[in-house]
């Protein structure tokens, strides 16, 4: 496989992983906001969440380097 392609499929991945990150934490900001009472349960769902996130995009960097 071409590694140019590989690049640009890991940047992807990381921007993808990037506005993932960044919709889990507004959501968890907005039903702060709502709820205040909510905010450890959403904190946990919303750490859970990023965690999930982020290791699709370690994942996609990984294959980056198995492919290139």
């Amino acid at each position: 496989m071409n590694t140019g392609l590989a690049v640009i499929g890991y940047g992807l991945g990381a921007i993808g992983g990037g506005i993932g990150v960044g919709m889990i934490f507004s959501s968890v900001i907005s039903g702060t906001a709502r709820q205040p009472e909510a905010q450890g349960k959403l904190m946990n769902i919303g750490f859970t969440t990023f965690a999930l996130v982020e290791v699709l995009a370690l994942l996609g960097f990984v294959l980056f380097f198995l492919v290139g």
